[in-house]
């Protein structure tokens, strides 16, 4: 058996062969639910001391999927220790197609530490696009500000 010539015009083909056929799955991925673990920082260290630097932390929730709605049936905050400091929701909550909500940890609530983070749990009744969940912190003092945003990462897939 003669050995296979492979050229380096062969393998950068079956490169970009493989990312476009592999490519659209990603994009067009589908749930009927998740959980999903989002950072939310209420305060960083900054300078030599490590002076403590609080932040106003909003949830935005976005429900990316143009004809289904989703059901939001879990939103709550831990601290840096993982205790469970606030539950944000009584009931279920449904979000419209393209519709988006937000939840609050203001600046002055610092019980989260730098490790602080929310565990969102949400449902549809068929396959959608999953939603985009970040956290926004950000915050200002004397002339200094400072804001930065951060995903979620799913944890449990429905």
């Amino acid at each position: 058996m003669k050995p296979l010539k492979v050229s380096a015009t062969m393998i950068v083909s079956a490169c970009i062969l493989a990312f476009f056929l592999l490519e659209p799955a990603a994009v067009h991925a589908t749930s009927k639910g998740q959980t999903v673990y989002v950072p939310g920082y209420s305060h960083i260290y900054s300078g030599d001391m490590g002076k403590p630097f609080y932040l106003a932390v909003t949830l935005s929730i976005r429900n990316t999927d143009p004809h289904s709605t989703m059901t939001l049936t879990q939103v709550d905050y831990y601290d840096s220790d993982g205790k469970l400091l606030t539950r944000h929701l009584d009931k279920p909550v449904e979000l419209a197609p393209l519709a988006a909500t937000r939840f609050i940890v203001k600046e002055s609530d610092k019980s989260g530490g730098s490790g602080a983070n929310f565990i969102v749990t949400w449902k549809a009744k068929g396959q959608i696009s999953p939603p985009l969940m970040e956290s926004i912190m950000i915050s200002t003092r004397a002339q200094q500000g400072i804001s930065f945003t951060s995903r979620g990462q799913v944890i449990r897939e429905k």
